[in-house]
């Protein structure tokens, strides 16, 4: 089985197109053992990418538990990058078919691997995050309990449920403590991502996520988009700001707090055979 390994900032996939992603019976199964980072190519996702009536290819994401996930900003750059670098689609500008919608990138930089993705809009509807309560309300700076500690959050989605924190000192975040409880939280009918948030000035926040289905990752785009949104939303910076993740930078745009735009690296680590079961 033919792959290739990208990163966006550090937020590893492993990609199949052609007939290895065609032919794949069973993805959730080799998310699991592909992804493992002792037996397998190592990485936080799968990515299969296959023909789309509706745009330039279908992008289906599989977390290393095996969970399918509805969308991946950093994903989405690594895609675009590697469909534009083999030739596959020989256009600057790609869409993407997901389970979040269309998703419409830009190769800004081939040879850095710069790609600025336009993300759609956030939604802020309990009902369509999916969060417990009034499907029609928002959930901006409310308190809910976990791991013995009362947070206050802000609740948004991109297409995936995010749960955004802001925090004084992100260094003394017990990540892999809250995470996962957060992630879980019974608010949360599909479970959550986890965005601890530290503002540094009004354009530039430090954050580390908890991702649903992965645990604790080195960057993760759609939670960076959840994050400028809960900043604007809760007073804390403009519309436009860097976000400072483990494992670089992503410049994050809300400029009519409509479409939100992420422009960051994407890398080609490796090709290779899987020759797993």
């Amino acid at each position: 089985m033919q792959f290739t390994k990208y990163t966006g900032l550090g937020n590893d996939f492993v990609l199949l197109d052609g007939a290895a992603a065609a032919e794949l019976k069973n993805p959730s199964a080799l998310a699991k053992t592909i992804c493992n980072r002792r037996f397998g190519v190592g990485a936080d996702g799968l990515v299969l990418l296959l023909p789309s009536a509706k745009a330039d290819v279908t992008m289906r994401i599989f977390n290393s538990d095996g969970s399918e996930a509805e969308m991946c900003g950093n994903a989405s750059r690594c895609v675009a990058l590697h469909l534009f670098r083999r030739k596959t689609i020989n256009k600057k500008h790609i869409s993407l078919d997901t389970l979040a919608g269309i998703i419409r990138t830009e190769i800004i930089n081939d040879a850095r691997g710069l790609v600025r993705v336009d993300m759609g809009v956030a939604r802020l509807a309990k009902g369509e995050i999916p969060m417990a309560g009034n499907p029609v309300e928002t959930a901006v700076n409310f308190p809910l309990s976990a791991a013995g500690q009362t947070f206050h959050g802000t609740a948004v989605s991109m297409g995936n449920p995010h749960l955004v924190i802001f925090t004084p000192d992100i260094n003394k975040v017990p990540l892999s403590v809250w995470g996962p409880q957060l992630e879980t939280h019974p608010l949360f009918p599909r479970k959550t991502n986890v965005e601890f948030v530290q503002v540094l000035d009004d354009k530039t926040v430090r954050m580390r996520v908890w991702e649903r289905g992965a645990g604790i990752t080195q960057a993760c785009g759609t939670g960076s988009c959840a994050t400028a949104v809960a900043c604007v939303l809760n007073h804390k910076t403009e519309k436009n700001i860097t976000v400072k993740l483990d494992g670089g930078d992503l410049f994050i745009e809300w400029p009519e707090q409509k479409n939100i735009f992420m422009t960051g690296l994407a890398q080609a680590v490796f090709s290779g055979e899987y020759w797993g079961e």
